[in-house]
């Protein structure tokens, strides 16, 4: 006898209306067209030739090419654990307050597994990095965006707008700072309202901070370093950004104790470890010099008005990023009203690839007219971006 059950659609509910990424789409786009990619975030030339060759080294000296720890390798650790301690005065314990992960989408995801029970509230910053949205679907809590708006040439965050959003069922804030993919950098006076906030809602707080050193104006701040925020806050960041190796996908987690090992006990089901060899890379990246990494946002810094003036010129609006390596723009001046179709059609207009920021919004109307633009390109590709760009 056949049992025939009801029927039913074979990917998991909570993960509906999540199909393949824009960033696959359009740089598929990219490559049929050869289009010059400024959609997808990820850089034409690889990072420093020592951390290259440091992993080359770890695979002929046979470390990492077996299952690492668990929590990561130990060199990796302390790098990461001396790093927090150079670059923004916080003390953190190697052994007990870092895990390593497959970058920090994965850090995220294990972050609000743990941390997030279904009916919970997560309140997120919008427009949002898209496995945002997916990792809390994942873990069965609720969205709740609060949107960033433009404000002159930049993009700014409501406090009074942050503070509304959160409830009686509101378990965490995510925050990302530098932001992708507006390019806003949340200030020390914004960063405490976020923390007195979190003080007095008793509220947990998941920061992605994996633009960290990719600041142009301003400074970046670590919101675990406020007061009353260490115990509740799990910091993310991952090398990827930093040191133009984003195919490694290493990334980290640091926090209490406590916090890190609910982390831990997520992550270990998703990955358990991964990328042996390149942890032991990624410890000696970060520990180069400091010239290194204000070398890293000079350059970026260029690149970035470059790009912004070529965008101007063909008659976007544009929001000058202080951090990230996008550029968003409006594209109402040039006639546009949908990021998606501009996009789309964008290649054979002119043989460059966008974003739509639409992507990144629960309110698809508010991130309508935006499109994002990757400047982490060599500067002879962003000037031909620039002059193909001047035919719109």
């Amino acid at each position: 006898m056949t049992i025939k059950r009801a029927q039913r659609p074979l990917l998991n509910r909570r993960l509906d209306g999540f199909g393949t990424t824009i960033f696959a789409e359009m740089s598929a786009l990219a490559a049929a067209t050869g289009s010059i990619n400024l959609g997808q975030g990820f850089p034409d030339t690889d990072g420093p030739e020592e951390v290259r060759e440091a992993a080359v080294r770890a695979l002929r000296d046979g470390r990492g090419n077996q299952y690492p720890p668990g929590p990561g390798v130990p060199e990796l650790r302390q790098a990461i654990a001396a790093h927090q301690a150079a670059f923004h005065g916080l003390t953190v314990d190697p052994d007990r307050e870092v895990l390593v992960t497959a970058g920090a989408t994965e850090a995220i995801a294990a972050a609000l597994l743990a941390l997030v029970e279904p009916g919970d509230e997560v309140v997120a910053l919008e427009p949002y990095y898209d496995s945002y949205a997916a990792g809390i679907a994942m873990a069965g809590g609720t969205r709740v965006p609060v949107t960033l708006r433009p404000d002159g040439d930049r993009f700014v965050l409501d406090l009074d707008e942050l503070r509304a959003a959160v409830t009686g069922r509101t378990r965490l804030i995510l925050l990302n700072t530098p932001h992708n993919p507006t390019g806003t950098v949340l200030s020390r006076a914004e960063l405490a309202a976020i923390a007195e906030l979190a003080v007095e809602r008793d509220l947990l707080v998941v920061t992605d901070e994996v633009y960290e050193h990719l600041v142009f104006d301003g400074e970046h701040l670590p919101l675990a370093a406020f007061p009353g925020m260490r115990e509740r806050t799990v910091t993310i960041s991952s090398a990827g950004k930093t040191f133009s190796f984003t195919g490694w996908k290493v990334g980290w987690v640091t926090g209490t104790p406590e916090l890190v090992d609910a982390v831990r006990t997520a992550k270990q089901f998703l990955t358990y470890v991964s990328a042996g060899p390149f942890q032991y890379a990624v410890a000696e990246a970060l520990r180069l010099p400091a010239a290194y990494f204000t070398g890293l946002a000079d350059d970026l810094r260029a690149k970035r008005d470059l790009l912004s003036a070529g965008l101007a010129e063909a008659g976007f609006r544009v929001f000058r990023p202080a951090g990230t390596y996008f550029v968003t723009t409006d594209i109402t001046p040039l006639g546009g009203t949908d990021g998606f179709a501009f996009c789309r059609e964008l290649p054979g207009r002119a043989g460059v690839v966008a974003v739509p920021n639409a992507v990144f919004y629960d309110d698809r109307a508010a991130g309508a007219p935006y499109v994002r633009w990757a400047f982490c390109k060599k500067l002879d590709v962003l000037a031909e971006a620039v002059s193909r760009l001047k035919n719109l």
